[in-house]
């Protein structure tokens, strides 16, 4: 049978699974392995995801299964994104349970992160729906790499999204990452028109993806085809798991992506993974007033005054506050 989750369109045998590890056919019928199953529950900072414009300071219940539809070479968390749920150790953990935890917890959201989350689509999708139910927000960190009618469903009980675009390069995608950009991008599109809060992670690995053009290129497509105000996230990289071989991304070359952002019209560029660095900051772009001071996850600062600037009025992009609805659920003015 053909899978299609998600644009990788695997031909199961029976017996056999696809290629996230976590969907089998069994006797003619394809199943999830993973649902509430899983292998990695955290308690994070909502900056960690990374979300700088969603509910800043607030604690974000993180959960992942194992497996994932990529299988790219500087995976930080390749011990359970490249395993099946077989190789991992698992707890069981219903949407229920999950959204009753992160609420006892403090969390203000419920994250599915740190491997695909699409792969357990199941479970993310009554994961919101509890989350809609019981007032907290529903938000991921994706690859992107999803089809469209499995993305409506999601649409439906999704927040926001931190999609990481690896590349502008289509060959950058199939040798470093086993996948495709087409989809990523056409995902990217999708959540902008569907009105879900997105934020763009961008990693930059030396020698591969962080050359000048390839950086206009991604900030070209982000301005023209999004919006100029969507948070894109220039991100160092660090050896890791099959790209020890690389340095570091030199923090000058961060800059210069983040320099070249704002000066081709973007009003959220920031440089990740280099905590202290300035542009983790929020600044108004009509302004330039300091609105959040951040060094690294925490919070040091916050200005923003019902999602706007209190020295210009400038509206600011992102999820400021829980809806009306969701702070009735929670016993909150």
């Amino acid at each position: 049978m053909e899978c299609t989750l998600c644009p990788q369109a695997c031909q199961v045998e029976p017996g056999s699974r696809g290629a996230c590890r976590v969907r089998q056919n069994i006797d003619g019928k394809y199943y999830t392995l993973v649902y509430g199953n899983p292998c990695a529950v955290h308690l994070d900072p909502i900056e960690k995801k990374p979300f700088f414009h969603v509910l800043p300071g607030t604690l974000s219940y993180s959960l992942a299964t194992a497996g994932c539809n990529f299988s790219c070479l500087f995976c930080q968390n390749w011990e359970i994104s490249q395993k099946s749920p077989d190789e991992t150790i698992n707890q069981r953990l219903s949407p229920q349970n999950a959204v009753d935890r992160a609420k006892y917890k403090g969390a203000a959201s419920v994250a599915s992160t740190y491997v695909e989350p699409t792969i357990f689509m199941e479970y993310m999708l009554d994961l919101g729906r509890e989350c809609r139910q019981k007032g907290l927000l529903k938000v991921m960190h994706s690859n992107g790499f999803v089809n469209p009618e499995p993305f409506k469903l999601l649409a439906k009980v999704l927040d926001a999204a931190c999609i990481d675009l690896k590349s502008m390069n289509e060959d950058f995608y199939q040798k470093v990452c086993g996948g495709e950009l087409g989809p990523v991008k056409d995902t990217l599109v999708r959540l902008h028109k569907a009105g879900i809060h997105t934020e763009i992670v961008h990693l930059m690995i030396p020698t591969l993806n962080d050359g000048l053009k390839e950086t206009k290129a991604l900030i070209r497509f982000v301005r023209d085809e999004l919006s100029p105000e969507t948070p894109v996230h220039f991100t160092r990289f660090h050896p890791q798991y099959k790209l020890l071989n690389l340095p570091p991304t030199p923090v000058n070359v961060l800059d210069r992506a983040q320099k070249t952002a704002r000066s081709m019209g973007l009003s959220h560029a920031y440089v990740g993974n280099v905590p202290g660095h300035p542009a983790e900051n929020t600044y108004c772009p009509n302004c330039g007033n300091l609105l959040i001071k951040r060094v690294g996850y925490h919070l040091v600062e916050q200005n923003i005054t019902m999602g706007k600037c209190p020295r210009c009025g400038h509206a600011i992009k992102g999820i400021w506050s829980l809806p009306g609805e969701m702070r009735a659920k929670n016993n909150l003015a």
